[in-house]
């Protein structure tokens, strides 16, 4: 079977998207093939414990991003709390100061916009429960550059604000539940690995 061809995934949620994160990134195999970028918003004046959180459910190595660090399969990178978090044309990520957008920093719309101008077609963006509209002009944007588009279904999302307005945004992103987008992604491992 031949490969979509897809070189990474970008995630981004803010309230009640750990619940899901929690179904999706464990369903994972340490052989998955692509990086996976991921914002989630967090208190930014306190250390986080989410990589340490999520690693201790994933085959997946799970660590904070590094400033100017590369990119590497089968890795999730968080954005630590306070820090945007992009794609640098080299393929190293980078970690930003730079204003909040719509409150939020790391924001998921800068995330978003930032690796659909390096990866293009080859990005899946993903978009979590959350309670406000960051991500839906980053998704718009992944998908305008080619790339696909998944948004958590709003009906079973603990904050729908997020999946809703993503799915208005980006009409042509497809609305799934966590262990069907958990499923999307073990499928597309499987068709790198063929």
């Amino acid at each position: 079977m031949s490969s979509p061809g897809f070189e990474a995934v970008a995630i981004g949620g803010s309230a009640g998207s750990l619940k899901a994160l929690s179904q999706i990134l464990p369903a994972l195999p340490s052989s998955f093939p692509l990086a996976i970028l991921l914002v989630v918003h967090l208190p930014p004046d306190k250390p986080s414990v989410l990589a340490n959180v999520l690693q201790e459910k994933c085959a997946v190595a799970v660590r904070e991003a590094r400033d100017k660090e590369p990119i590497l399969p089968g890795t999730v990178y968080l954005a630590p709390p306070d820090y945007h978090l992009l794609v640098e044309s080299s393929r190293h990520l980078s970690l930003s100061y730079d204003e909040p957008q719509l409150f939020s920093r790391p924001s998921i719309d800068v995330l978003f916009e930032s690796a659909a101008d390096v990866y293009g077609p080859a990005l899946l963006g993903i978009v979590l429960s959350g309670a406000n509209n960051d991500g839906a002009l980053g998704l718009k944007t992944v998908v305008a550059e080619g790339g696909l588009g998944l948004v958590q279904s709003p009906e079973g999302a603990c904050a729908p604000a997020m999946p809703l307005a993503a799915l208005e945004e980006c009409r042509e992103a497809r609305s799934l539940r966590p262990e069907e987008i958990a499923t999307f992604l073990r499928n597309l491992c499987r068709h790198e690995q063929s």
